[in-house]
């Protein structure tokens, strides 16, 4: 039998900017970006916006318009800024990619023009997907615009939908042109969603960066207040952890079955769905660091300080460690949230692969869970939620 066989390789230079006010007058941040020196026609710009953020921003539309207007020798914003409801329920129909698809077309946006998202995480993995999707690609560039989307999904290479129950099921792996974390969008964001983001740097300090952590735990009292030079802090030592494992693990397309920047997620993602999306995903994220990092202890991987550093961690800086969902059951007494380890296993397929804790800073994989411990450790965070000063 004959073959042919040769090896692809793609280099991409993914690039997340920090920056403030990129749509005042004077900035050149996305002039630079959208702009190919090497082609003189006008390029084609079309931006969505989430409804939240400009009712957030109310001069935030006219202040896109009159950017463009200033730059229209170079580019031309082919309508109106285009504003999308956000939240998880975007992400649970296929309509609103349509809806995206359709708009791209009516307007000639091609492989050489840009999609602009700004707005949340979930928002941008909807965008993502179409834009990824039209043309087999076209450019997409995020502005993100919460303190979870800025620190981790948003800075991401992953875009998708939900489907039959599950939490992403349809999406793909397509890098942005570029993200832009302007933090002049944290202002407006209420309370709940400044905090909800922090999870995720918890996260990836306790699998990655003992360092991080640590300087976490020093920084705790200033990010429960939501005060910006912390918060700032966070957004950038987390966007840059993220970046650098999806640029040196090996798996950015997570061919394999280990998926370690997943670290609380397996629970987290059954969590949202029970809860008919009440749960924000960071939150669902802190209630699943918490299980598993006590489930960690439990098994005897992790010491016990260990595991009162964490939750401490969280609580101290305003995030809940439990949720009640944790002890949903269906018609027969099951937990509804251990289906989250099937549906886990079967979105990378292969066997199992769940990261637990070692150490502070150290993760590992295992390939089971023991059900009882799991259910111990349910058990435990919501009497120590429960015991906990209010």
């Amino acid at each position: 039998m004959d073959s042919i066989e040769k090896t692809i390789e793609v280099s991409w230079n993914h690039r997340v900017f920090f920056a403030r006010g990129v749509f005042e007058p004077d900035n050149p941040l996305l002039r630079d970006l959208f702009v190919d020196n090497h082609d003189q026609q006008k390029v084609k710009v079309i931006v969505f916006v989430e409804e939240a953020v400009a009712e957030g921003n109310p001069s935030l539309t006219s202040q896109i318009k009159d950017w463009f207007d200033r730059h229209d020798d170079a580019l031309s914003l082919v309508t109106s800024p285009v504003l999308m409801m956000g939240g998880e329920r975007v992400k649970n129909s296929f309509f609103h990619v349509s809806e995206i698809h359709s708009r791209l077309d009516r307007h000639h946006i091609d492989r050489h023009s840009y999609v602009v998202a700004i707005g949340g995480g979930a928002l941008l993995d909807m965008i993502g997907l179409a834009a990824a999707t039209a043309h087999r690609g076209v450019r997409h560039v995020r502005i993100p615009t919460t303190t979870l989307s800025q620190n981790d999904s948003g800075v991401g290479v992953k875009n998708g939908i939900n489907a039959f129950g599950k939490k992403n099921f349809i999406g793909t792996f397509a890098p942005p042109h570029a993200v832009v974390n302007d933090v002049t969008f944290l202002q407006s964001l209420p309370d709940r969603d400044k905090r909800a983001g922090f999870s995720e740097a918890v996260k990836v300090a306790l699998i990655r960066d003992r360092d991080f952590f640590e300087s976490l735990e020093a920084d705790a009292a200033q990010l429960r207040d939501l005060q910006t030079p912390a918060v700032e802090r966070l957004i950038y030592r987390c966007a840059r952890l993220h970046l650098e494992h999806i640029a040196n693990s090996g798996d950015p397309f997570e061919f394999g079955s280990a998926r370690p920047l997943d670290f609380g997620h397996w629970s987290a993602h059954k969590l949202e769905q029970i809860s008919d999306y009440r749960l924000r995903h960071g939150e669902a994220v802190a209630v699943g660091i918490a299980l598993d990092t006590v489930y960690s202890g439990l098994i005897g991987l992790l010491d016990d300080r260990s595991v009162t550093r964490v939750l401490r961690l969280l609580t101290g800086m305003g995030l809940e460690i439990y949720a009640p969902e944790l002890h949903h059951t269906d018609s027969d007494g099951e937990r509804i949230v251990l289906r989250g380890l099937e549906e886990f296993r079967e979105h990378l397929g292969g066997k199992l692969t769940i990261t637990l804790l070692k150490a502070i800073g150290h993760g590992v994989n295992v390939h089971a869970m023991e059900l009882p411990r799991v259910i111990e450790a349910m058990d435990l965070i919501r009497d120590r939620n429960h015991s906990a000063p209010q």
